[in-house]
């Protein structure tokens, strides 16, 4: 019995162990598709983040973010233009930052959500990626910008495209909690 056990604990680590590099992986991957704008690019991390928190848990998901922001803290370069400590301290650094937080949002979704619920929660979470990157972008440009320059560069030319990413992750999000099951 206490061998069972054992088994099903280890092999439960190994496989949360397993999606949480590959969950990490894609990150990096996302942050790769990109259409360059101005400090900060369009990237698919976001729906990425917002992914990982339906399929794979508060929990993990946040792990996984927190474990992609050390990848690239330590060099690698997993972020759009490269890695490094610094980089998290740029013009995208409270975006990148904001990730941790949407991850652990996105996570509480449930499969027992209406779809509005879930497209509200997803905007939620979304929300704190731009509330942080924009205050981290405040400051790399210089406080003495006002609010709306900010928000022109960092946030406006992005809206759109989260609200298409959002309604994806909504419409898919009953078959998502699938794989959560399994994890």
């Amino acid at each position: 019995m206490e061998l069972t056990k054992n088994f099903i604990n280890n092999s439960k680590i190994i496989r949360s162990t397993i999606f949480v590099l590959i969950g990490s992986a894609l990150l990096a991957i996302s942050s790769k598709i990109q259409t360059p704008f101005t400090p900060v690019p369009a990237t698919m991390q976001t729906f990425v983040v917002m992914f990982l928190g339906i399929v794979l848990g508060y929990k993990l998901a946040t792990l996984t973010v927190i474990i992609y922001l050390i990848e690239g803290s330590f060099g690698l370069p997993v972020f759009a233009k490269g890695g490094g400590i610094g980089y998290l301290f740029g013009p995208t650094g409270g975006y990148l930052i904001g990730f941790i937080f949407t991850a652990f949002f996105a996570g509480h979704i449930n499969d027992k959500k209406d779809p509005i619920v879930v497209f509200l929660y997803l905007l939620f979470s979304v929300s704190i990626i731009y509330v942080l990157g924009l205050g981290g972008l405040w400051n790399y440009m210089g406080l003495d910008k006002n609010f709306n320059e900010i928000f022109l560069v960092g946030a406006k030319p992005f809206l759109l495209i989260e609200i298409y990413k959002i309604l994806i992750l909504t419409v898919l999000s009953k078959q998502l909690f699938k794989i959560r099951k399994f994890i």
